[in-house]
C-alpha cells in the first residue's frame, strides 16, 4: 500500500501541473470521510490501479481538508495499527477536480455514496462507476456502473470485488483495513445492532480465514470505538465536524453531526448555542441536526438534538421526524437548556444517521417545492412581521466563511429574516 500512494503523490503532481496530459481516475468517497469511506477509498483505488487496463493513474482521494482528519480518531488509529503513514495519503484540497474536468482529463469513481452533492454537480459527466450501501438515488445511464447493496458496510461490497476479481493483491495491511472497518460498521458483527448483514459476516469470515493473524474481532472492535470514542480535548466546532455530512434542498442547508457523547453532556458545554450559532454562520448552515450515541452495557444509546435560529424551521423539521414511519424514530422530548434548540430521546436506537438521511431528503424536497411554489406568486407585495428574536452573539460574527467569494455575507440575523419572510409568504398561501 505505501508503494501505491507513493506514486500517487508522483502522478498528482503531473496532474496539477499539466504534465499528465493522460488525466487521472479518482476514487472519491463521501465528505463524511469516515472509516468506510476512507478505507473503502484506499483500497479500491488500489484495486483498480492493479487490474486496469488504462493509461490514467489511480488516485485516492479523501473527501475532507488535510486539516480535518485528525478528527477522525478512528481513522488515525487504523492507519497506526496498520502502518500507513498519514503523509501518503492525499485530500481534497489537494487536485482541483473541476479543472480536470473542464479540461477533459478526469474520471471518477463514488464510493460509500451514489450521488454527488450540489457543490460538486459539474464534476456529474465524470463519474463511471459508483459503489454504495445506501438507497440509490441515481438516475440510470449506461456510462456508468452501479454496485448498490444495502449491506452495513461500503467495505463489504470493496471487499467482495477484491476477492472475486483480484485476490491475489490482499496482504495483512489490506486484510487489516478491510476487516477493521467491516467490524466497526457492523458493530462487532452483532445482530442486535441492526447493522450487519449475511454479506458483511461472509466476507468478515473469509479475511480471517485467509489471515489468521488478524485481531480478535472483541478485541479490534472496541480498541477502534475507544479511538472513535475519544473527543477529548475537541472544541464544539471540532467535535461537529468529525463526523459530519451536509444536506441542501431549496433555500435550506443543514448539517448532521454524529457527536460521541450523551445529549446531555453535549448540552452542558460551555458557550454551546454561541458555538452553533457561529458554526452555521460560517459553514453557511441554516440548521444543525447533533444525533449523539454513547453505550450502556455495550448497547446503542441515541439521543437528538435540532439547532436553528428559526422556530419555524425547528418545529418543521421535528414534525417531519416525529411523524416518521419509515422509520418510525420513536422520539421522545426532553428538557432542553438552550431556547434554539430542541431536545429528543430516540426510542429506535437502531436508527443510525444513515437511516434517517432519507427521512431529511424528503423534508428537504417538500421545502423546496414550497418555495418554487411562493416564488411562482406574482402581484403580491411581501409582508414582514416584526418578530423578535434574541440578539446574534458577538462570537458568531467569524470570518472566513466559505461563502465570502465574491457573495454576501450570510449572518444570522438575515437567516432569522429570510425564515420570518417563508412563514408569512405560506401563512398567505394557506388563507382562504
Amino acid at each position: 500500500m505505501e508503494t501505491f500512494l507513493s506514486s500517487c503523490h508522483e502522478a498528482l503532481q503531473q496532474a496539477n501541473s499539466g504534465d499528465g496530459g493522460q488525466g487521472v481516475h479518482v476514487v472519491l468517497g463521501n465528505e463524511a470521510c469516515d472509516m468506510d469511506s476512507m478505507v473503502s477509498v484506499m483500497a479500491y483505488a488500489y484495486f483498480l490501479s492493479k487490474t486496469l487496463d488504462s493509461s490514467r493513474p489511480v488516485l485516492p482521494l479523501l473527501n475532507v481538508p488535510r486539516s480535518e482528519f485528525p478528527l477522525r480518531t478512528d481513522n488515525v488509529f487504523l492507519l497506526r495499527q496498520a502502518g500507513v503513514p498519514q503523509e501518503l495519503l492525499l485530500f481534497r484540497e489537494q487536485l482541483d477536480l473541476l479543472q480536470l474536468q473542464r479540461d477533459g482529463r478526469l474520471t471518477l469513481t463514488l464510493v460509500d455514496h451514489n450521488v454527488l452533492p450540489s457543490s460538486d454537480r459539474d464534476l456529474e459527466g465524470a463519474v463511471v462507476e459508483v459503489i454504495d450501501h445506501r438507497l440509490l438515488e441515481r438516475e440510470p445511464s449506461a456510462a456508468c456502473l452501479v454496485t448498490v447493496e444495502m449491506v452495513g458496510s461500503c467495505t463489504t461490497l470493496v471487499t467482495e470485488r477484491i476477492l472475486q476479481k483480484a485476490p491475489e493483491i490482499l496482504d495483512p495491511q489490506l486484510a487489516l483495513l478491510l476487516y477493521g472497518t467491516i467490524v466497526m460498521d457492523c458493530v462487532n458483527m452483532a445482530p442486535e445492532a441492526g447493522k450487519v448483514t449475511p454479506k458483511d459476516s461472509q466476507y468478515a469470515a473469509q479475511l480471517e480465514a485467509r489471515f489468521p493473524g488478524l485481531p480478535p474481532r472483541g478485541a479490534l472492535f472496541q480498541s477502534l470505538q475507544n479511538a472513535r470514542f475519544d473527543v477529548s480535548g475537541l472544541s464544539t466546532e471540532q467535535m461537529l465536524l468529525k463526523d459530519m455530512k451536509v444536506l441542501t434542498g431549496g433555500e435550506l442547508q443543514l448539517a448532521v453531526s454524529v457527536i460521541y457523547l450523551t445529549l446531555e453532556v453535549f448540552l452542558e458545554r460551555d458557550k454551546l448555542e454561541d458555538d452553533m450559532s457561529a458554526f452555521c454562520v460560517k459553514h453557511g448552515y441554516n440548521m444543525l441536526l447533533a444525533m449523539t450515541i454513547s453505550f450502556t452495557d455495550k448497547q446503542p444509546f441515541r439521543q437528538l438534538a435540532i439547532f436553528s435560529h428559526s422556530a419555524l424551521c425547528r418545529e418543521e423539521m421535528s414534525q417531519a421526524l416525529e411523524k416518521s414511519r419509515s422509520p418510525a424514530l420513536l422520539l421522545c422530548p426532553i428538557s432542553s437548556p438552550h431556547s434554539h434548540i430542541k431536545a429528543y430521546l430516540q426510542g429506535n436506537t437502531l436508527a443510525s444517521r444513515k437511516k434517517l438521511l432519507p427521512i431529511i431528503k424528503d423534508f428537504l424536497r417538500e421545502q423546496e417545492q414550497d418555495g418554487g411554489r411562493d416564488e411562482g406568486e406574482e402581484g403580491e407585495e411581501e409582508e414582514e412581521e416584526d418578530t423578535q428574536f434574541p440578539p446574534t452573539p458577538m462570537n458568531s460574527l467569524v470570518e472566513g466563511c466559505p461563502l465570502d467569494n465574491g457573495l454576501p455575507r450570510i449572518s444570522a440575523q438575515a437567516l432569522e429574516e429570510k425564515f420570518s419572510k417563508m412563514s408569512a409568504r405560506r401563512e398567505r398561501a394557506q388563507s382562504p
